[in-house]
């Protein structure tokens, strides 16, 4: 078992730790198809090496070119520590200053297997959001940060990087880009070249740069987002009785489960990975889960009716669940949906992200790696018959929105019928979140904050909570519009709400990461109080943006 000190230490070379290759047990990342040439394999395997003195070269070469050869990129699985991957309090990490032990901080929260993905390929979540190519970037990031001073900063490239460059003091001690790629060569197929290389990343919003902080981030949004939707397009503040249907239980998508109890509703979610299913379910975030289609309309139908809250997992493929509930109305002539959505990494379509319902998960892992073309033949024949039966459920008043995956626009280029009729072609049949209800939010000068309380002393979170609510409340008080009152309120609940129900994973809760979101115009009210003799234990601030 690795210490600390030991992970800031540098690259481990003499000796070197044992290759003890991908851990059974854990989920891992689908194999990759970057289809590099042989110049291509070469200069993967010439960026990976150049990590390390050229005597190791010739052990580490045929163990990388197997690795690129077996799973499409070079992970260096040999390098990936032993130590128990954590956020362990901010005291505890051999650093110069605090603010490069917040950074290590965060990065091993996105490392933590309760938290990632794919922890041991550097995925948190999205199927594809690295939080760096390779574990030689790890294992010198955290040495640089050890080494930091306040005046020096670490600048980061797609996970690489390029050193600690002098700096005042004032400036930020971390510099972060990802997947810096010009027009000319920004296709999928170019970048999974590209990343297999070495050259390029994708971060994602959060797991590239450090500041993931679960599914709760994007809970509070899912919150507001279902909360407004009933509002807009239902024209009710009580969604008891209202059923959401969607899919997605990964690291983003999973808020949904606990976004649609929060908001009070009845919220159906489809999750082909059983592993992914059961995580959530057993960190309370799924109230229920089944495989059975018969089971989720009977459970449906009766928290429908009883305007019970619920969550509940399908285990199966989404498509399906969709189409059940066309068959539903084609015989019964009732919609058992109000509201609906889709989270499958739509972005990723080829690669992981969605799953074709015509085949098992495990036969769709083995079909996008040994046949691509077929495996893409039959996302989109799958993406096709989603929304046929989507359109169906709508054309009844069924309301959908697109949740900024790129589930429309893969649709529209599989040939679904997804464009609004009697407009331009990249105009939609349904919209996107942002445009039609978070849109709404950020034009009233809302934007999302979230703090991490770096102690993992839960003490500190029902502090920092006090300290938001009585924001929240003050700022409702003062003569502001009806919607901005509503966005306050909407807000207090979330922080109030999010304390009753076990956002973080149960591993979690004594010893890592403490950390709530709210969107608040101010959150600088904090500094004042602490001027004032407030005391604990230090907090980040994070604005993501995009």
């Amino acid at each position: 078992m690795s210490s600390l000190e030991e992970i800031c230490g540098g690259l481990p070379l003499q000796p070197l730790p044992e290759n003890r290759g991908r851990t059974k047990g854990v989920p891992h990342a689908p194999v990759r198809t970057p289809n590099l040439t042989a110049q291509e394999k070469k200069l993967a395997l010439q960026n990976a090496l150049r990590y390390f003195p050229p005597k190791v070269h010739k052990e580490l070469a045929l163990e990388f070119a197997e690795e690129l050869k077996l799973y499409g990129h070079i992970y260096m699985y040999r390098f990936c520590p032993e130590i128990e991957m954590r956020a362990y309090p901010i005291e505890e990490y051999p650093c110069k200053i605090k603010s490069a032990a917040a950074i290590m901080h965060m990065i091993m929260n996105n490392l933590d297997p309760s938290v990632a993905q794919f922890p041991q390929e550097l995925v948190t979540y999205g199927g594809n959001g690295q939080v760096f190519s390779n574990w030689a970037q790890f294992w010198l990031v955290m040495h640089y940060l050890s080494e930091m001073t306040e005046e020096q900063t670490l600048v980061m490239y797609s996970g690489h990087p390029l050193g600690l460059f002098p700096s005042p003091q004032y400036a930020p001690r971390l510099i972060i880009t990802n997947g810096m790629v010009i027009p000319n060569y920004s296709s999928r197929d170019e970048y999974e070249k590209m990343f297999a290389m070495g050259v390029t990343m994708y971060g994602q919003m959060t797991a590239g740069s450090y500041c993931y902080i679960g599914p709760q981030g994007i809970v509070h949004g899912t919150v507001l987002t279902v909360l407004n939707a009933g509002r807009r397009y239902l024209g009710v503040e009580d969604l008891a009785g209202r059923v959401f249907v969607t899919s997605g239980l990964g690291g983003m998508s999973g808020a949904q489960a606990k976004a649609a109890v929060i908001a009070g509703c009845v919220g159906i979610i489809a999750e082909v990975d059983e592993a992914a299913l059961l995580k959530r379910y057993r960190q309370g975030w799924l109230m229920e889960i089944t495989d059975s289609l018969d089971h989720c309309i009977t459970r449906l139908r009766d928290a429908r009716e009883n305007k019970i809250t619920l969550s509940l997992g399908y285990h199966g493929n989404v498509v399906d669940l969709w189409e059940r509930l066309v068959y539903e109305l084609d015989t019964t002539g009732e919609n058992l949906v109000d509201l609906g959505s889709d989270q499958t990494s739509c972005h990723n379509p080829f690669s992981g992200g969605y799953y074709p319902v015509q085949l098992s998960f495990e036969e769709a892992n083995q079909l996008m790696s040994t046949n691509p073309g077929r495996f893409r033949t039959l996302v989109q024949e799958s993406l096709r018959r989603q929304v046929a039966a989507i359109n169906r459920l709508s054309d009844k008043g069924m309301f959908f929105w697109d949740y900024g995956n790129a589930f429309l626009l893969e649709a529209q280029r599989a040939g679904a019928d997804v464009e609004k009729r009697g407009t331009h072609k990249t105009e939609f049949r349904y919209p996107s979140y942002v445009q039609h209800i978070m849109g709404d939010i950020f034009s009233l000068g809302f934007g999302p904050f979230r703090w991490v309380c770096t102690s993992g002393d839960p003490q500190d979170l029902a502090t920092t909570d006090l300290i938001a609510t009585s924001v929240l409340k003050d700022a409702s008080h003062q003569a502001v519009s009806a919607s901005v009152k509503q966005q306050y309120q909407d807000n207090i609940h979330w922080i109030r709400e999010a304390g009753k129900h076990n956002l973080l994973a149960p591993k979690l809760e004594s010893y890592t990461l403490i950390r709530r979101v709210a969107w608040l115009l101010r959150w600088l009210l904090i500094e004042p109080l602490l001027k004032k003799g407030l005391r604990y234990g230090g907090t980040e601030f994070c604005r993501r943006c995009s």
